[in-house]
């Protein structure tokens, strides 16, 4: 850790997620850097293979391949990483300098080492390093605090949209709160209505809660929020954005993608390609939680929509959807850009710059981010939240000198 830190610097040692992986005679170890900390370089990556230094495409490509939905454009993540497997199973002698290697099963390696990457990267704000504004400050009068790295735990189940309210003081907020940004409102509980003023946040309990909760809305766009270690700045939109995005995920995967029928379908004036998408990918859409209907050559009907997007623009959404239908092609190609799709409904859905919440709506996003993964980027890639340490705050203001 030590030797890691001297080589890619403290940013990266303080930032990194530990990968540890065992899959048969395969095992993957070592640290990934936080996406939020990509560089525009490849410099700062490291692969070992049998303890031997190799640049692999193969390797190269499957860390990408990891990182897809976490990293701001052509970013590129830091890492050090040992693969180890038996001798047989990889053929060192394909370069002089030894820093090429040709895998016997090169597919089975890549999904291997794609996959534990991604377990390692799946955190939730409760098992992942602190995003720290101090050290992407840096240059800014902030010192960074030198937050320690924590292993994220593999077992995690994103929890439902759908799944039981919070308990305790202030119950019948959150509750409400809880259903007015990740369900279907129609379906919340009764809850007395209460200024937003008169909601006092629960004490925080020790080591609980990163995020804290919620202070204010800043400009309609960033919420602020206290926590143990100090200010937490967040990205409503990101990080509402990112939740509906993974959840998404665990319904499409167990073909559970609830739909909501409108009560008046939505119908538009469509090109024939638009006409002739719906009529090809039905069943695709109907996956999705979508109903279309042609109604002629050049008119469609939304009928259904996902449950989650009931709130959206359903004539907006509907000429989205169908445009990445038209794009991505057959259903090979279709299964691949799955995740792309997704991103796209979840962006209708999250809620936009300049909507008002209520504290208790605000603690209901925090802590949906708390059980998400990979709640610290949007689907895009950028930051969700940044955390202000007092220290930092102090040394802004000279407090003590």
């Amino acid at each position: 850790a030590e030797r890691i830190a001297h080589v890619l610097g403290d940013e990266f040692a303080a930032g990194a997620r530990r990968v540890e992986g065992v899959a048969g005679p395969l095992k993957l170890t070592g640290l990934i850097g936080n996406p939020a900390d990509a560089k525009a370089s490849r410099d700062a990556q490291y692969f070992f293979v049998n303890g031997r230094f190799v640049r692999d495409k193969v390797l190269q490509h499957a860390v990408r391949a990891a990182y897809a939905d976490v990293l701001h454009g052509d970013r590129q993540p830091a890492y050090v990483l040992r693969l180890d497997l038996p001798p047989a199973g990889v053929d060192v002698n394909v370069h002089p300098a030894k820093t090429e290697v040709r895998f016997r099963d090169s597919q089975s390696i890549h999904q291997y080492v794609m996959r534990a990457v991604r377990a390692a990267l799946a955190g939730t704000a409760a098992e992942t390093p602190i995003p720290d504004a101090a050290r992407t400050l840096g240059g800014q009068g902030f010192q960074p605090m030198g937050m320690a790295g924590a292993a994220p735990t593999n077992d995690f189940r994103p929890v439902s949209l759908f799944t039981s309210a919070p308990s305790g003081a202030g119950q019948a907020q959150q509750t409400a709160a809880y259903y007015a940004l990740f369900a279907n409102p129609a379906a919340a509980p009764q809850a007395m209505e209460a200024p937003a003023a008169s909601y006092v946040p629960a004490p925080l309990p020790e080591g609980e809660l990163p995020l804290g909760h919620a202070l204010a809305q800043l400009h309609g766009v960033y919420i602020l929020a206290q926590n143990q270690a100090g200010l937490v700045l967040v990205d409503m939109h990101a990080a509402h954005e990112r939740i509906l995005y993974e959840n998404f995920k665990v319904q499409l995967q167990a073909q559970q993608i609830a739909a909501q029928p409108l009560l008046i379908p939505v119908t538009f004036n469509a090109e024939r390609i638009e006409v002739a998408t719906a009529q090809d990918y039905a069943e695709a859409l109907q996956a999705l939680g979508f109903e279309l209907s042609v109604l002629s050559e050049t008119t469609l009907a939304v009928r259904a929509v996902p449950a989650l997007l009931a709130d959206a623009d359903a004539k907006t959404l509907a000429r989205d959807v169908l445009r990445e239908l038209q794009e991505v092609g057959s259903g090979e190609v279709l299964t691949r850009h799955r995740d792309e799709l997704l991103s796209t409904m979840a962006c209708h859905a999250a809620v936009r710059a300049n909507r008002r919440l209520s504290l208790p709506e605000m603690d209901a996003l925090l802590r949906q981010m708390e059980a998400t993964e990979r709640s610290g980027q949007c689907n895009h890639g950028r930051p969700t939240w940044y955390q202000f340490g007092l220290g930092d705050l102090d040394k802004l203001f000279m407090r003590g000198r």
